[in-house]
């Protein structure tokens, strides 16, 4: 077979009955009638019936055919036919014809199969979906191969191709180029850890790879490309959760001489056209939000607008209240919110709300309770509403635009970040539960005017980081009030509650960038050290710029409405960060480690606990894990000087020979000399040789100091 003379098994139809055709591809379903066998062969394109008939077939083709078993590789010629009337298959797109083969060659066999790779089974002329949730998901990764032949996993991937074609086609008509940073660069805070590449060539330094290009794209712009982008690979070596790889996929650009009305205007635009990629029409315009209006309606920088049950501020209600729990929050400053949860006194019964949502459910978002009211006619109902006022019952009402059947649930706490987050939470739960949330509608939403600066124990901290442009650049970097006072001008794009990108416009004034630097406690010294190269090239006339970044693994599956970014990645890591398939990460070989200079790092450093050899009671309290106070010591010493006393009574040592503080005579069994040593087994790897368990380079035992 001549395989440029190859048809696709999926694009054959009427127009081609009567011809000769050469087809290739995997055997998905098999199907015997005796005398005629059914084959259901399978390329990227699609599915071809073939039918294999001793009356059509040479005696030794129709022989090996019965030979067939799924996903056998073959090739075979056959002759195009209409399907007889009544056995058409509408589930497929060549149902209408089959092929009748007079040629086969077995290009190659495959063994049993782990698992289905067809996505459907043969049962006469109808197909039955197979179903795959009894399939563990590490099993499909460990043979990825075969997960990725199956026709909806090679149309996620198709998919993606094309979004990613629609997007660079998009972009190259706003004049943007794509430029290619590079992978192996300087480690540089900029929030999750680094992954470390260690170089042979420079002994004991490290490439770090990139968490995101920011500040090569910055560099760009400083270069006068002024339209960049990049579809590129990023690595965050962060924790672990459901929809976060450690390498994963952006959309990458910055942009000169814009503000944020450039970024949205061509966002919205690049989105609406990939959505429409995945059949998704996006509503226009995005509606904007401050992060400020954001917690407080939704408590959350990522709100869902698919349903509204928006928060409702309800302290002022209660300030003469008379309910002990309300009054005492009050009391210290607190804050008490609500939400109205409509028509859903049926659904939510006085078990459910009193026992489950009060007792467990919101105390596990962080709060400490829930107080809980339904809307009976005209009036509330709870076990708390006798404590309330006729007044405080009607404002309530009032307030929460309550009807009959409606059920209002208000959390009080003294942090107000406590309750935005725990009611929140509620709120997402509750809609869940009640099936409140349209599956099939899309809401995006910008998010703007984030805080610039974050409050921690060691001070501030950036909450994107340190080359956001702030709202305003007359503060006091030394003033901590001042700081937490400042917004940023950054942006997320967010849509059904998933953050989909982000991005700002950066600094791109020295003095600014210093004053930031300042006020997270870098000094000059220390900002050049991380950050010299970069703050250099500020001091050549940057333009005003600004960019943003997409996440594509996450736009993907929104757009093809999968359940997890593992469905529209071709080899992922599976929620443990590990690769079924390669077995990756895995331990190297010692000879690898010592080329790369990683064996002796730390050669030079005293042996822990080396210091408290001096004298004899440190020491004792070190190996044996046992604190004293100072004022015990002559306590201490006294016993010692007592056992060793006991000692040369016992073993009839000569009083001038250093007694042991021991009460039996000790004996070094373990390696001669008395002076600390690394052990040659440490370079070779045969120290932990016998180790019944070990734990990176630590022999494991039990807890029994801890």
């Amino acid at each position: 077979m001549q395989y440029n003379d190859r048809s696709n098994c999926g694009r054959l139809g009427p127009a081609d009955i009567g011809k000769t055709v050469h087809l290739a591809g995997w055997v998905d379903a098999l199907r015997d009638h005796g005398e005629v066998l059914f084959v259901h062969l399978r390329d990227k394109s699609g599915i071809a019936q073939l039918v294999f008939s001793p009356e059509f077939a040479p005696e030794d083709v129709y022989r090996q055919s019965t030979t067939l078993r799924n996903e056998y590789c073959i090739n075979a010629v056959g002759r195009v036919v209409k399907r007889d009337k009544g056995t058409e298959n509408p589930n497929i797109e060549t149902g209408d014809i089959e092929v009748v083969i007079t040629e086969m060659t077995i290009l190659s066999r495959s063994k049993t199969l782990p698992f289905p790779v067809s996505e459907k089974a043969m049962v006469d002329n109808e197909e039955e979906t197979i179903s795959r949730e009894t399939v563990s998901e590490d099993l499909r990764l460990q043979y990825r191969y075969l997960d990725l032949r199956r026709p909806g996993m090679q149309q996620f991937l198709i998919k993606r191709h094309k979004i990613n074609s629609c997007v660079r086609a998009f972009l190259e008509q706003n004049e943007f180029i794509e430029v290619e940073t590079p992978v192996l660069t300087r480690s540089t805070p900029e929030g999750a850890r680094d992954y470390l590449v260690p170089s042979r060539v420079n002994p004991k330094h490290f490439y770090a790879l990139p968490q995101s290009p920011q500040l090569f794209k910055q560099l760009l712009m400083v270069a006068g490309f002024e339209r960049y982008y990049q579809i590129t690979r990023c690595f965050r070596d962060e924790d672990l959760r459901a929809n976060r790889q450690p390498e994963f996929t952006q959309l990458d650009l910055e942009a000169s001489f814009i503000d944020e009305s450039f970024i949205f205007g061509l966002i919205e635009e690049l989105l609406c056209r990939m959505f429409e990629v995945g059949g998704t029409t996006l509503p226009r315009p995005f509606p904007h939000m401050t992060w400020q209006e954001a917690m407080d309606k939704t408590g959350s920088d990522r709100p869902d607008l698919r349903f509204e049950m928006y928060f409702v501020e309800a302290t002022d209600i209660f300030t003469h209240t008379q309910y002990s729990i309300f009054k005492q929050i009050l009391q210290r400053g607190g804050v008490i919110k609500g939400i109205n949860v409509k028509q859903a006194s049926d659904s939510l019964s006085k078990n459910v709300l009193q026992n489950e949502y009060a007792k467990q459910i919101v105390p596990s978002f962080g709060a400490k309770g829930m107080t809980w009211m339904r809307v009976t006619g005209d009036r509330l109902d709870s076990n708390i509403v006798q404590f309330f006022s006729d007044r405080e019952q009607r404002v309530i009402i009032d307030r929460f635009n309550a009807v009959d059947g409606d059920v209002i649930l208000i959390i009080a706490d003294p942090s107000l970040e406590v309750v935005n987050s725990a009611l929140g939470r509620l709120r997402l739960h509750v809609a869940d539960r009640l099936d409140m949330i349209p599956k099939d509608l899309f809401k995006p939403v910008w998010v703007t005017d984030f805080p610039l600066f974050e409050y921690t124990e060691n001070g501030v901290t950036s909450s994107h980081h340190p080359f956001t442009a702030p709202d305003r650049t007359d503060f006091d970097p030394a003033d901590t009030e001042d700081l937490l006072s400042l917004l940023s001008r950054s942006y997320d794009i967010v849509v059904n509650g998933e953050e989909l990108g982000g991005g700002s416009i950066r600094i791109h004034d020295p003095a600014t960038q210093q004053k930031v630097f300042s006020a997270l406690g870098l000094s000059p010294e220390e900002a050049k050290e991380k950050f010299g190269f970069f703050l250099q090239a500020l001091d050549f006339g940057p333009p005003p710029h600004g960019g943003l970044a997409l996440g594509m693994d996450r736009v993907v599956a929104m757009i093809l409405k999968t359940p997890s970014i593992r469905e529209v990645t071709a080899f992922p890591k599976n929620r443990s960060a590990f690769c079924p398939l390669t077995e990756a990460p895995s331990q190297v070989a010692q000879e690898q480690l010592e080329e790369l200079g990683l064996l002796d790092l730390v050669k030079s450093e005293a042996l822990p606990g080396s210091n408290r050899e001096q004298e004899d009671i440190d020491y004792l309290s070190w190996v044996s894990r046992l604190g004293f106070e100072e004022e015990e010591r002559p306590m201490i010493e006294s016993a010692l000087k007592n056992a060793a006393q006991m000692a040369q009574a016992v073993s009839g040592i000569a009083p001038d020979f250093e007694p042991a503080i021991s009460v039996v005579q000790g004996q070094n069994c373990f390696r001669q000399g008395t002076s600390a040593a690394r052990s040659s087994f440490v370079k070779t790897g045969d120290l932990f040789k016998n180790a019944p368990s070990v734990k990176g380079d630590y022999f494991k035992v039990a807890s029994i100091l801890d």
